[in-house]
């Protein structure tokens, strides 16, 4: 069988046909910021966008206190992509969306939010425009600052194991040791997804499954 597969997503389809025609593209990645939080399940996000700035060589990460986020700029074809990890803490990141965005004047179909979803199987990667927050607190955030209008880029860290576990301690447990031989598969799949929007490609919107 082979490592990556591909099975339709029957759910919501992005339309992110128009941003290799634009001139801005803000990527956002969610988690917690601190060495404690490294590795946990709740900062894939983080993660993803760590992998996906070293594979296109952007900017050292910079922090912007006034925007409430690390930063870090990259040209890509003909868009100029914004890279930002919030500094809030996981349930406030919409303070910083909203304020990146507003600075460097990004409208709501610009934006990506790359998290970590517990409803989604570890292992599989889908993507969508819009829909409900899913209990995550950093999407709910985003919406009640933006509106529910953005892209995401999902990433599945479900099931609870043990299923009895409270979620908050769950998400925030680092990948068990197995799961962890499956992480950089999983981040450079995003990296690979995150550079067809910045250059403008056709974006195969069927769920990405490695397990």
């Amino acid at each position: 069988m082979a490592l990556f597969q591909r099975r339709p997503d029957y759910g919501s389809r992005l339309s992110f046909t128009t941003f290799g025609m634009n001139k801005n593209l803000l990527i956002v990645g969610l988690g917690n910021p601190g060495n404690e939080y490294n590795g946990t399940r709740h900062n894939i996000g983080f993660t993803c966008l760590d992998s996906f700035a070293s594979s296109q060589k952007f900017d050292p990460w910079a922090h912007k206190t006034d925007l409430k986020c690390l930063v870090t700029t990259q040209t890509l074809g003909d868009t100029r992509v914004i890279l930002c990890k919030p500094t809030t803490f996981m349930n406030l990141s919409g303070e910083a969306v909203q304020a990146i965005a507003h600075f460097y004047k990004i409208p709501l179909e610009k934006i990506i939010v790359v998290h970590d979803e517990l409803d989604i199987p570890f292992g599989q990667i889908r993507v969508r425009t819009g829909g409900s927050s899913a209990g995550h607190n950093g999407i709910k955030n985003i919406s009640q600052h933006l509106s529910e209008h953005y892209g995401r880029v999902r990433i599945g860290i479900g099931p609870k194991t043990p299923p009895q576990i409270d979620s908050a301690d769950f998400v925030l447990q680092r990948f068990s040791k197995s799961e962890q031989a499956h992480v950089p598969l999983i981040t450079r799949e995003v990296a690979a997804l995150l550079s067809e929007y910045a250059y403008g490609m056709p974006v195969n919107t069927e769920t990405r499954s490695f397990l």
